[in-house]
């Protein structure tokens, strides 16, 4: 992957906006990034989408911001020289690819069939914007696509919505989505940030779909007697491992030694562990390296916060 795509893969999501209201700029910039999703799609769909760009990255330097909607050399000049990083257009345009590979600049040019995909591939693109993915099939057709263009990531955007950004970002060639589910046009419009960055933090979580996965508990010699206990009360299932007990899916008994934490751990299940652990270091908080667990085909399975909380460490766990 480029730099660029590293950084949008790890975001997972970057909001796409029509801002007529320039004023409101670093603003929604400010918002956007404190909500968890420090990136942005500006279109070109009105006047001064240049100067939108240009503030939001004078607000938040690191923003990874691009301009969309684009249809012509001269809107791709403008966003350029706003600072740009990257560009999108809604229609695969081998002009518009041509002007920005020799400005090189990266571009993802929307595609909706195979053939817009070819000639992507053709001129030495690795990514695609797949527009309007839920009018032309969602994942399914990607999926399809992908199988002869395996080399290719794809950006779903059309139709992406709370309820199915985390079905698209589970498809390993899908790079990112794009999407204005998150928020209303009037909330960009009249400066109401902090509900811009309530409706971003609510996204993230559609993102990651945290949830608890299960207290483990440092009993050490009371684990027998209080596993059996816990089973008599509850009739859940209880699977012995060397070192542990787990009951049902709700504890982890540690026997023996103790296990991390002063009194136990808390593990947090999440959709997408590499984005989610992206998403916290991004926040200032930190893992430890060597506690983390890969599959057979070297994906992270799991992962411990550096930090304990309340005498409990904490670990994150991809969902399988």
């Amino acid at each position: 992957m480029t730099m660029l795509e590293q950084k949008l893969y790890e975001i997972g999501l970057f909001p796409v906006i029509t801002l007529k209201n320039v004023e409101n700029a670093a603003g929604v910039a400010h918002a956007l990034c404190e909500g968890g999703l420090p990136a942005a799609e500006v279109t070109f769909r009105v006047p001064g989408a240049a100067k939108v760009i240009r503030r939001m990255l004078e607000a938040e330097p690191d923003m990874v911001v691009g301009a969309g909607t684009v249809l012509t050399r001269e809107q791709a000049d403008e966003a350029i020289a706003a600072g740009a990083r990257f560009i999108v257009t809604p229609a695969f345009s081998a002009d518009i690819v041509q002007y920005c590979i020799e400005k090189n600049v990266p571009i993802m040019p929307g595609c909706a069939t195979p053939s817009d995909v070819e000639a992507a591939r053709a001129l030495g693109l690795t990514t695609v914007k797949i527009f309007p993915a839920e009018a032309i099939g969602g994942l399914a057709a990607i999926k399809a696509m992908s199988a002869p263009y395996h080399m290719m990531k794809f950006v779903p955007t059309g139709g992406v919505s709370a309820e199915n950004v985390t079905a698209y970002l589970s498809c390993p060639k899908v790079l990112a989505c794009g999407g204005s589910f998150m928020m209303k046009s009037e909330m960009l419009e009249e400066g109401r940030f902090d509900e811009i960055r309530a409706a971003v933090r609510e996204a993230v979580q559609a993102i990651f779909g945290f949830r608890l996965y299960h207290i483990g508990i440092n009993a050490g010699k009371e684990a027998d007697a209080g596993v059996r206990l816990l089973s008599e009360m509850f009739g859940q299932p209880v699977r012995e491992f060397p070192g542990a007990y787990f009951y049902g899916n709700w504890f982890e008994v540690i026997r023996g030694e103790n296990g991390r934490g002063k009194v136990g751990h808390i593990g947090i299940e999440t959709d997408c562990i590499e984005r989610a652990v992206a998403y916290f270091k991004r926040r200032g908080f930190d893992f430890i390296d060597e506690s983390a667990g890969y599959d057979e085909k070297g994906n992270l399975t799991v992962i411990y916060f550096r930090d304990e909380i309340m005498g409990y460490a904490l670990h994150l766990s991809q969902r399988k």
